[in-house]
């Protein structure tokens, strides 16, 4: 029997030195790397902390990653998306081009969606000027569809820019589906046209601008008001003989407030079409703003039913003793019957 020998490698001392150095090389190496860790997530907070709020890279469409040098885009900021008063907007607009286009059984759900390639903003706008435009009615291909838009925003462009407007949309920009300059030129068509809708005030949006220089996307936040009050944007319109009269005579034109409650209106209307209006389709004696309304909005539905148009005012303005709007409504009664026996 022979006894087992172990072959050592160096003394024992040796040994558990080189050991503990180690242990002490890793210690150093772990530490470091646990400090690195710590350094760039402090940068990564100071980053977010200096920066805007941006959409990450991962979050932009490749469209705008893939800009050429010096190029730019915008794009709607998610936040200004979700904006209460911003989707208010959006339904008044979509509730208000329903009801231009209804005979022509247009019904639009979604802005981007259903406007960008230039056939409802083609109706509209021949709704409302009463001017047919030259171009096809129905085109499926990119290019006739830009074609169409050329044709629409110049008609538009050429009403709206002597009225002081700035052009805020173009071909690409709502062909591209961009919702701040769809509902920019909606806007402006709808306070043109005097719309019988009430806007909301004060709506803004954050747009962030992308740029590329040297190879390096930039990106950055914009403010842009697309409604301010209500008193400013209809200001906007040239003054007409109504303007005159409330500056001449405005202590002559309060009888025009005895309209204001709607039931003169709805027994005009019965008296001029020579019928009788059931009492129970409106309130005799309104209490509340509702009923008042509701008693002007069934008196215009009168007139309609009479061959008169739509009235531009608001059943709210009239009730709200807005004076101008209710002159224009008596106007269209007088204009429309005073030939009648």
């Amino acid at each position: 029997m022979y006894a087992s020998s172990t072959k050592s490698t160096g003394p024992p001392g040796r040994m558990k030195k080189d050991e503990s150095l180690l242990g002490k090389l890793g210690g150093t190496l772990v530490r470091k790397k646990k400090a690195k860790e710590v350094s760039d997530l402090q940068e990564e907070g100071k980053n977010a902390i200096n920066a805007p709020l941006l959409p990450s890279s991962a979050d932009l469409l490749p469209e705008e990653l893939l800009l050429d040098e010096s190029a730019e885009k915008t794009m709607l900021d998610p936040t200004s998306r979700e904006n209460p008063k911003f989707k208010e907007l959006q339904k008044v607009l979509i509730d208000w081009i329903n009801n231009e286009l209804e005979e022509e059984r247009i019904i639009v759900k979604d802005l981007e969606e259903d406007l960008y390639d230039g056939q409802v903003l083609q109706k509209l706008f021949e709704k409302l000027s009463g001017r047919k435009l030259n171009v096809a009615e129905v085109t499926q291909s990119e290019i006739g569809q830009k074609q169409k838009l050329q044709t629409v925003l110049e008609a538009v462009n050429d009403l709206l820019r002597p009225q002081g407007w700035t052009i805020e949309w173009g071909v690409d920009l709502i062909h591209c589906k961009n919702l701040v300059a769809i509902v920019y030129l909606l806007v402006a068509l709808a306070m043109h046209f005097l719309a019988p809708i009430r806007l909301p005030e004060h709506v803004s949006v954050q747009v962030v601008v992308v740029k590329k220089r040297e190879g390096i996307l930039q990106t950055s936040h914009v403010t842009k008001e697309l409604t301010t009050t209500t008193e400013m944007m209809m200001g906007r319109f040239e003054r007409d003989a109504f303007d005159t009269l409330l500056d001449h005579a405005p202590d002559k034109l309060n009888v025009v407030k005895t309209f204001a409650d709607g039931v003169y209106l709805v027994l005009l209307m019965g008296l001029l079409e020579d019928y009788f209006v059931p009492l129970y389709n409106f309130y005799l004696t309104p209490e509340s703003f509702e009923q008042k309304v509701h008693n002007v909005a069934f008196a215009f539905e009168l007139m309609q039913d009479g061959g008169l148009k739509k009235p531009k005012a608001r059943p709210e303005d009239v009730v709200n003793l807005n004076l101008k709007s209710t002159l224009r409504v008596l106007y269209n009664l007088f204009t429309n019957y005073k030939s009648a026996e």
